[in-house]
């Protein structure tokens, strides 16, 4: 089977920082992989390398065959490749309708398409009753929704999310597991960072772990927790997958 992404090599650095060093990944249709490991391992550099809104020093980066090395990210987005982002960056004075079209305007000039596409991914993750809403009076949980209807309304064949679990309660977790499953069964690949582990164990087929900007294990998400590296580095003692 062919990778829908494939990492070879990458690195990256930001003046003295090593962010991310020589790191090979690969991510396979229709897959869950997550991306786990300690605050300043390399994650969401890693999924701003691939996304586009940073540059790689050395590597190789390629979606469904494609080299990304130079895209913009609104080039990216048009291959069917979308990020979240860590912290929401919703534009507060648009309504959660209008903050989604701008996913929608990345493959349609049509206005009359761009709504409908909107309103579809807003609704999916659960918004619909929100659409007229100007995005600053959401919740920091709601604007994190808005997050990813955005880039489900991009039409991504892959889709990138960084921590959108991130403060949720026990029962707006399940919530979030559930639409991500969902959307897998739907047909998308789906590269996850995520730092609570109950939910990433729930979520992924594979994780990769990351220490100072390198893969320190990858594999099945019940080795992955006891790996001895990842407990040190990470977690602290094994988890029960």
């Amino acid at each position: 089977m062919s990778a829908a992404l494939e990492i070879e090599g990458v690195s990256k650095r930001f003046a003295g920082l090593r962010a991310v060093q020589d790191l090979s990944l690969r991510v396979d249709p229709g897959e869950i992989v997550g991306l786990i490991g300690p605050n300043g391992a390399g994650k969401t550099t890693t999924v701003d390398l691939i996304a586009g809104f940073q540059r790689v020093d050395a590597g190789s980066i390629r979606f469904g065959g494609k080299a990304l090395a130079g895209l913009r990210p609104h080039k990216v987005a048009r291959l069917g490749l979308c990020k979240t982002f860590q912290v929401a960056q919703p534009f507060g004075d648009m309504t959660v309708l209008e903050n989604a079209m701008v996913g929608a305007l990345a493959w349609t000039s049509r206005l009359g398409r761009a709504e409908a596409a909107a309103v579809e991914s807003v609704r999916r993750v659960g918004l619909g009753h929100r659409l007229q809403s100007r995005a600053r009076e959401l919740t920091t949980i709601d604007q994190r929704r808005l997050e990813v209807a955005r880039a489900l309304a991009t039409r991504p064949r892959l889709l990138l999310l960084d921590e959108t679990m991130a403060g949720l309660n026990a029962s707006e977790v399940d919530v979030g597991l559930k639409l991500i499953q969902d959307l897998r069964d739907d047909g998308l690949t789906l590269l996850v960072i995520e730092h609570n582990v109950r939910a990433i164990l729930a979520l992924a087929d594979r994780l990769v772990a990351m220490d100072h900007g390198q893969k320190i294990a990858e594999g099945r998400p019940a080795d992955v927790v006891r790996d001895e590296a990842v407990v040190t580095a990470y977690l602290g003692q094994p988890h029960d997958a």
